[in-house]
């Protein structure tokens, strides 16, 4: 399918959705196709960055599920971006949903080391019911408001029926070992507290066969070698969008202008809008001319978009063992399933579950990174990195019972207070559901109207039905959107020129 189509397309956002809207569009013989970009930079939340000489990721962390089914993965390899065990059909097979290989330290806040052994039937239990909570999506009704509610009671109902014969401080224990996982939970989601999860929507997200693996190089490697085949002066850098207008009644040529925020006015045939949820709930008002629908406007409220951050560690010697993927921090007064802190000004830290360890050694030395979601990780944001420092500090000696240990050096990620994507990523919160998800990526105008069709198209992790959240899914939906309007004019062959008529 080639040939020189005189359509103005326009992308809103140089991350990998519109990166590979672009990609795909140019591939298909569009050649009027223009990238916008508010910031200085391509990648969007793919961000590598460097803790002096090592590659750490600021943003995006893993490919969830590398085999053959996830286009990232893929892309990867062909551009041979991956280690080599990343590569193999044992990794690619892994099932996910089985038991995980990680090794786990746990590490309790009275200063000492907890043997895995007398947590495993928490971490079995927490796994179990986790499952279970992806099951509610294909019955009607759901028992409980959200995921939190449900795995709250159901582990007060099944620990006092299965531990009944344990000492009262192994039950408390692994008690406080199921909060330490409702906060990681929080992280894998991004959200405040698992009771902002729908229990119904749960089971909406799909994971693919595959061992998570990381880019060595740094996840930006992808996005490098997906600019290098796009025609150079696509992206105009810096050039934030204050407003699409869009025509919902009367069929007018160029029936899209986007207004730039520093006045220029671009007219095309075409907008696909790449910009993250945590953007348009906070400027949809002012995005859009006309307003957007009501039933779009209530998906993007509706919809979850939460905080997950990232606290570089490094030491001189690392407090783990040789073997360790991950540590796990259990609070002893934790018994009563918390997934958040009574005052975060405070007591901010304790949201933070543990540390992943950055493995091969001989590449990153003995660096960890912490994982933090919530308001607790919105309010470390706004303190010093001297504060931050302080805190960490203090929490690891508290659990290790080690006085001396001090890291070398520290830094942290701060989605939220970024003016373009105030956040993380996004969730299926309480009431939502998978048509949602279809009012997300529904173009405008709607169909039925008689204007100009396919003016504004919509693409991003968040307009994905089953891998919101996740890179896949956003590069997903750029291939979609560019293949939405690649339809259009393969049918419509007359209109491939009207722009220029």
């Amino acid at each position: 399918m080639a040939g020189n189509w005189n359509v103005n397309i326009v992308v809103v956002g140089c991350g990998i959705a519109g990166i590979a809207a672009a990609h795909r569009l140019i591939k298909s013989g569009f050649t009027n196709v223009r990238i916008l970009e508010a910031t200085g930079r391509s990648g969007g939340r793919i961000k590598t960055g460097r803790l002096g000489d090592k590659i750490i990721e600021i943003g995006a962390n893993w490919i969830h599920g590398p085999s053959e089914e996830n286009p990232v993965f893929c892309l990867a390899r062909q551009y041979g971006l991956l280690d080599p065990e990343a590569l193999t059909p044992e990794n690619q097979a892994f099932d996910p949903e089985g038991d995980h290989p990680w090794v786990y330290n746990f590490f309790s806040s009275s200063g000492r080391k907890i043997n895995v052994e007398d947590v495993y039937p928490a971490q079995e239990l927490f796994a179990e019911l986790l499952s279970e909570c992806s099951e509610f999506q294909n019955h009607q009704g759901e028992p409980y408001a959200s995921a939190g509610d449900f795995i709250r009671s159901e582990v007060r109902r099944r620990a006092a029926e299965k531990w009944k014969d344990i000492d009262s401080a192994t039950r408390s224990l692994r008690l406080c070992v199921i909060s330490s996982m409702l906060k990681r939970e929080c992280c894998v989601n991004g959200a405040h507290s698992m009771g902002e999860l729908g229990l119904g929507a749960f089971g909406q997200y799909k994971i693919l066969p595959g061992l998570d693996c990381t880019f060595p190089g740094g996840y930006e490697g992808l996005i490098t070698n997906l600019m290098s085949e796009l025609p150079d002066g696509l992206v105009s850098y810096n050039r934030p969008v204050r407003c699409v207008h869009w025509s919902n009644t009367e069929e007018k040529l160029n029936s899209v202008t986007v207004e730039c925020e520093d006045g220029e006015r671009i007219a095309a045939d075409h907008v696909i809008l790449t910009v993250p949820l945590g953007y348009l709930k906070k400027h949809h008002s002012s995005l859009f001319q006309p307003p957007l629908p009501l039933h779009k406007l209530h998906s993007i409220q509706r919809l979850g978009f939460g905080t997950n951050n990232k606290i570089f560690v490094e030491f001189d010697e690392p407090w783990w063992d040789a073997d360790c993927d991950a540590i796990q921090l259990v609070w002893d007064d934790e018994d009563a399933l918390v997934d958040q802190v009574p005052d975060v000004h405070r007591s901010w830290i304790k949201k933070l579950f543990g540390f992943t360890v950055l493995k091969p050694t001989e590449r990153y030395g003995h660096l960890v990174c912490g994982w933090i979601a919530g308001h607790e990780s919105e309010h470390m944001e706004t303190l010093s990195e001297q504060e931050v420092t302080h805190a960490v500090t203090q929490l690891i000696r508290r659990f290790t019972g080690n006085p001396s240990i001090a890291p070398r050096r520290i830094l942290r990620s701060q989605w939220y207070h970024d003016p373009w994507t105030n956040g993380s990523y996004s969730h299926l919160a309480l009431g939502c559901s998978e048509q949602d998800l279809k009012n997300m990526m529904e173009p405008l105008p709607l169909n039925g109207s008689k204007a100009q069709p396919l003016q504004v198209l919509f693409a991003g992790e968040a307009t994905h039905l089953c891998y919101f959240s996740t890179v896949h899914g956003a590069l997903l939906t750029g291939w979609r959107e560019a293949d939405r309007l690649i339809s259009h004019y393969s049918y419509n062959p007359s209109e491939r020129l009207t722009s220029k008529l």
